[in-house]
């Protein structure tokens, strides 16, 4: 499979979750916070806005609450442009995700609702139901994979996908909150991993996965050796390693003031899609996404602060440029 020719479709399918995001005004705790701006949220979600910001078309796939958050989020999604012909609900006690976090990086605190999570609750029908065809990649973050009957369900979702022929995009992104225990998710997530064409991950993810930091960033070479195309081996403020066609890219970052340390890595992704999509070499697309991380982490919330194209370019003009990789 081409993975490139099947990018420029530059039309996404992204699995996964959309939640509601309430965050302080910058330099705020929350606990002497007396107003909260309220937006969307959710990795999956925020990818999606992010790439079709950028000029990109994405639909997402999960389900939220039957209840006032749930329809928050569908107005949100339908504001950025995200389709949701495929986003269900499900009623009952379970819950559209919630996420609190402060505007500020001394003392950063990030308390995240997750109990009962109605996008857990995706099930088999809901992919199925999916027209793999108008699309040309599908898209998940890790926290999909790990409860049931979600797991199943985005694990067929890539089968459908394959079927499809389209590239498999993945995002590990372990919080390990959101799993029954470590062991769980290493063998879960390790099983996606094997499974996708293209892989993005910080150096923790990949040592996660590999069973210690030290391990990751040969698991990451490991990965690109055998089953997917591109890896991209993240290491904050150290940069990037891209490992694509048996050679290793090392690119630097665009340090800026940052607000909050949250929304930059679904902000990269959709920077590096979009670069890749509209015929970007594979480093100058890495740039781009760590341009996104930048330009995200220096404004309040996620995906409100996600870059067009003229911010982009604007913000690439201004700076100084990348720093030097390690």
């Amino acid at each position: 499979m081409d993975v490139i020719a099947a990018l420029r479709k530059n039309r996404f399918v992204v699995v996964g979750r959309v939640g509601m995001d309430l965050f302080t005004h910058a330099g705020i705790a929350t606990q002497d916070s007396e107003s909260f701006t309220a937006d969307m949220g959710g990795s999956s979600a925020n990818i999606a806005a992010g790439l079709v910001k950028l000029g990109g078309q994405a639909a997402l796939v999960t389900r939220v609450s039957d209840d006032a958050i749930g329809r928050f989020c569908l107005n949100k999604l339908a504001h950025y442009g995200v389709e949701t012909r495929y986003v269900g609900t499900v009623g009952g006690e379970a819950r559209t995700s919630l996420a609190l976090y402060e505007t500020r990086l001394e003392g950063h605190q990030s308390v995240i609702y997750r109990n009962g999570a109605a996008d857990f609750e995706m099930t088999m029908a809901d992919v199925e139901a999916v027209d793999y065809s108008q699309f040309g990649a599908l898209i998940t973050a890790g926290t999909v994979f790990a409860a049931e009957p979600s797991r199943a369900a985005a694990f067929r979702a890539f089968e459908l996908a394959r079927a499809a022929g389209l590239p498999i995009i993945f995002d590990v992104d372990y919080r390990p909150y959101s799993w029954p225990g470590p062991q769980v998710a290493q063998e879960v997530l390790s099983k996606a991993g094997a499974l996708s064409d293209i892989i993005v991950a910080n150096d923790e993810e990949f040592g996660f996965m590999a069973g210690g930091l030290d391990k990751g960033l040969q698991k990451a070479r490991e990965l690109a050796n055998s089953t997917a195309q591109i890896v991209v081996y993240k290491m904050g403020e150290h940069g990037a390693i891209t490992f694509a066609n048996g050679t290793e890219i090392r690119t630097g970052i665009y340090p800026v003031t940052a607000l909050k340390p949250t929304g930059a890595g679904d902000s990269f992704m959709a920077g590096f899609l979009t670069s890749l999509s509209a015929g970007q070499d594979l480093k100058t697309s890495v740039l781009n996404g760590s341009a996104c991380a930048a330009i995200v982490v220096a404004k309040p919330g996620c995906a409100p602060a996600m870059p067009y194209p003229a911010d982009l370019t604007s913000f690439l003009s201004a700076h100084a440029g990348p720093t030097e990789p390690n």
